[in-house]
């Protein structure tokens, strides 16, 4: 009994472990994705800045096993992303970590893309008026100006996306199944103790989950309020 139990917390906190990495890589890869997505649509206006900010909330409103769904199609074997992943490296995409990585960038691209988008367009225009006329080039006055004056949003994309990450059931679900180690997040172990009817052990999990994102916004609305009330970004 005891060397169950032992292996019941080594098996938990391996998918702790794994939900914190993937949560860690995903929401750096969307800081460097995310950005400059953000600043284009910050900076343009027309049709094309619609189809492309409606492409990037499309995951906010879709059923996580739709997009799920079509991942798995694109990243599988015979898929476009996966029939060139598997004659590089031998290997099948799907059920792997780096499907879950994958799918979470995309699964969670609004929530890094948009507060920054909202962090860039709150920008006073005369500062970047001031930095032109002292001839800063574009890229000096997006390093020395814009980034700085969008600290608030970058620290809400960074919060809102990790916190999301963590939270990902259906997507990595379909993507990466459930391999103890390697796939195994702890919202799939939730569910595996869910289906056990272990509900005690599901409640302590999810216990972990609800306590890390209220700290997490917690701390963040408590930075935004000294900000000038509210979260940079998103107001």
């Amino acid at each position: 009994m005891v060397t169950t139990n032992v292996g019941a917390v080594e098996m938990d906190l391996s998918s702790l472990f794994l939900s914190l990495k993937l949560a860690t890589i995903t929401t750096a890869i969307l800081l460097l994705v995310g950005t400059p997505i953000a600043y284009f649509l910050s900076q343009k206006r027309g049709k094309i800045k619609s189809l492309i900010e409606a492409l990037v909330l499309l995951p906010l409103i879709l059923p996580p096993t739709i997009l799920g769904f079509y991942l798995l199609v694109l990243l599988g074997p015979n898929g476009f992303i996966g029939s060139f992943w598997k004659s590089f490296s031998g290997g099948n995409l799907t059920f792997s970590f780096a499907a879950l990585v994958i799918g979470s960038v995309v699964y969670s691209l609004p929530f890094v893309v948009k507060p920054i988008q909202n962090s860039f367009e709150t920008i006073d225009k005369n500062w970047l008026e001031i930095a032109s006329t002292l001839r800063a080039s574009k890229w000096k006055q997006f390093t020395a100006v814009i980034l700085p004056l969008s600290r608030g949003g970058f620290i809400s994309a960074i919060v809102f996306g990790f916190i999301h990450t963590m939270g990902e059931f259906g997507v990595v679900l379909m993507l990466g199944g459930n391999i103890p180690g390697k796939t195994k997040t702890i919202s799939i172990a939730i569910y595996d103790y869910v289906e056990l009817l272990e509900y005690n052990k599901a409640h302590m999990l999810s216990l972990i989950l609800v306590v890390f994102c209220l700290l997490s916004l917690v701390l963040l609305f408590m930075f935004g309020d000294r900000r000038r009330g509210g979260a940079d970004g998103w107001n």
